[in-house]
């Protein structure tokens, strides 16, 4: 297995990181406005597919997958091109603009939710994968690891890998100085302001963390942003207040956030009514059985082996060309 992808992107460090080869090609996203940027980003776009066929020339793999993005929409094409056959993930209730293009070149669409209107045999509501390690965390051992108390409730605050700066000043402004313990990842890029508003030794404040798995686990309610980290908070069966990013394409996030609301594991306060958050919180903590139901709700909506699912599925979409191509 090989990945390939921009230069410029996380993947780029993180892929050779995991051990894994990593190929580059030169594609970036649009820019909402003409202008330069977005001639040099059709440029780019209009290239991308020719080195993309380089790229499956020399790794004659049997089957692509196109994670989603600008950057699959390439590879995709070129796969379709060249008689590979092809497939496509969607993290969010609303197919992005590079999947909708990307779309009639894939055999296969793996969806994280169901999306209106994409109910063909081509589409399979899968969830989204999730690492393994992050199910595998003990309550007990995981206060202990991150300093938190033994006994009481623990709210989790989970501000996303670049941070949610709202979120993240609203929980330190609200929770700093006074509330239950809390554990709150806040990003790289929002941990040192946060830093400042907090003066007890019951609130731990990460940047980032290795042991996201012991995050979720002592987690008694969790208040997130509704990205990838929920559907790691619904394999927990963690309790969740949801925040979508108001600014996210399509409101993605909002839709993310609905599935888990109306599943009955999560309640959604948009960002501009982020006060409501504070009593529901006591609300909440104050109410064994609704936080057991709750992240019951959050597990039966869980869907743990989407990797599984989507592995098993690449696999049968390459012994089928396998045998077409024989017979």
């Amino acid at each position: 297995m090989t990945f390939a992808g921009s230069p410029d992107r996380v993947e780029s460090r993180l892929v050779p990181e995991a051990g894994y080869e990593f190929d580059t090609f030169s594609i970036s996203g649009f820019p909402r406005r003409p202008g330069v940027e977005l001639v040099r980003a059709l440029v780019r776009a209009a290239r991308a597919p020719l080195a993309c066929s380089r790229i499956l020339a020399e790794r004659r793999p049997d089957v692509v997958l196109g994670a989603g993005g600008y950057v699959a929409g390439p590879m995709v094409l070129a796969a379709r091109l060249r008689g590979i056959p092809a497939a496509l993930t969607e993290a969010d209730a609303h197919l992005g603009l590079a999947n909708r293009l990307a779309v009639p070149f894939a055999r296969r669409v793996f969806l994280a939710y169901p999306v209106p209107g994409r109910q063909s045999a081509k589409y399979h509501v899968v969830g989204r994968p999730i690492p393994r390690a992050h199910l595998d965390g003990d309550r007990e051992s995981a206060r202990v690891r991150f300093g938190l108390p033994a006994e009481g409730p623990v709210l989790a605050v989970f501000g996303g890998l670049a941070g949610a700066q709202a979120l993240n000043e609203f929980t330190a402004e609200t929770y700093g100085k006074n509330g239950p313990a809390v554990l709150h990842v806040a990003g790289e890029r929002d941990y040192e302001t946060v830093r400042s508003k907090v003066a007890r030794p019951d609130y731990v404040l990460l940047s980032t963390t290795n042991d996201f798995g012991d995050a979720l686990a002592v987690a008694d309610l969790a208040i997130s942003r509704a990205g990838g980290t929920v559907w790691e908070l619904a394999a927990a069966g963690t309790p969740s207040i949801l925040v979508p990013y108001p600014h996210a394409t399509a409101d993605h996030q909002a839709r993310n956030a609905r599935y888990f609301e109306e599943g009955g594991g999560a309640v959604v306060v948009r960002q501009d009514d982020l006060t409501r958050v504070p009593a529901l919180v006591d609300e909440l903590l104050a109410d064994p059985g609704r936080i057991r139901a709750m992240g019951g709700a959050m597990k039966a909506l869980a869907k743990p082996d989407a990797a599984v699912v989507v592995a098993d599925e690449l696999v049968r979409l390459a012994r089928g060309a396998k045998h077409d191509g024989s017979s």
